[in-house]
């Protein structure tokens, strides 16, 4: 049994893109998005970097 894509998942890409992005800008007029300072981006990049050396490594 397939299921068939409803909602979001139905639009086109650009379709999505347009309204995450409008998302993205109000939450950012409205003071709530968060914003990652240079240490916590750097962790994160950190993180994903051993996360992608990990499955490397197990094949």
């Amino acid at each position: 049994m397939v299921k068939s894509k409803r909602g979001f998942a139905s639009m086109d890409a650009e379709k999505q893109r347009n309204i995450a992005s409008k998302g993205g800008k109000a939450a950012h007029e409205k003071g709530t998005a968060h914003e990652f300072t240079s240490d916590e981006a750097r962790e994160a990049g950190r993180k994903g970097g051993e996360s992608g050396k990990r499955s490397v490594q197990k094949v």
